[in-house]
């Protein structure tokens, strides 16, 4: 990465070689992978009150304890595999974000069987095609939409917990419903974004 001297979202630029491949490679890519939504949906109610850094690094732990986001085996976590994954140090050893994370799972596959996919049904949300902003600075970035609000209060009257219109706003951004990279960011005309 020595002498990449590409613009990026400013959150993207600190020294964090982790943070600077998710921000290349993956966030704002428009999602179409029902694992990987799920994926996504564990990891930012995993965040809530932390840093994104904190779980990027934690991510390989997570896939491991959780069977690799398939959510039809963490819908099945009994009791007793809970408490064995809140004294797994390569998670957050946090109870209710543990237990939403089985609850998730049986929603997310409830959603499934009445959607026919939990991708069709999020991208309803965006009217299936990812929203272009314009956004000159990190800072104009907003934490939640509209379009968040609609989709996290829908999530909540499915069952779903973690899943405030912040979390799911992060969510819609990291599985590319919108593209939030800012206008100088290499990323941004990859993602479909126009420059003027």
């Amino acid at each position: 990465m020595a002498g990449d001297r590409r613009r990026r979202c400013a959150w993207a630029s600190l020294d964090d070689p982790l943070m600077r491949e998710y921000h290349d490679r993956e966030w704002g890519n428009p999602v179409h992978d029902d694992r990987l939504h799920f994926e996504f949906l564990m990891l930012e109610g995993a965040q809530a009150g932390l840093s994104w850094s904190t779980i990027l690094h934690r991510r390989a732990g997570y896939a491991r304890a959780f069977d690799h986001f398939v959510p039809e085996k963490v819908a099945r976590y009994t009791a007793a595999k809970q408490r064995a994954l809140a004294r797994d140090p390569g998670i957050i050893r946090n109870r209710a974000k543990i237990a939403s994370a089985v609850n998730n799972a049986k929603a997310f596959l409830a959603v499934q069987r009445e959607f026919g996919g939990f991708d069709d049904y999020c991208w309803q949300f965006v009217g299936g095609e990812p929203r272009q902003n314009r956004w000159r600075s990190w800072r104009q970035v907003p934490a939640t939409s509209p379009e968040s609000d609609e989709f996290s209060a829908d999530l909540r009257g499915r069952g779903f917990s973690f899943v405030g219109s912040t979390i799911v706003y992060a969510h819609m951004q990291a599985v590319g419903m919108v593209n939030d990279h800012t206008r100088d960011c290499f990323r941004y005309p990859e993602l479909g974004g126009r420059r003027t």
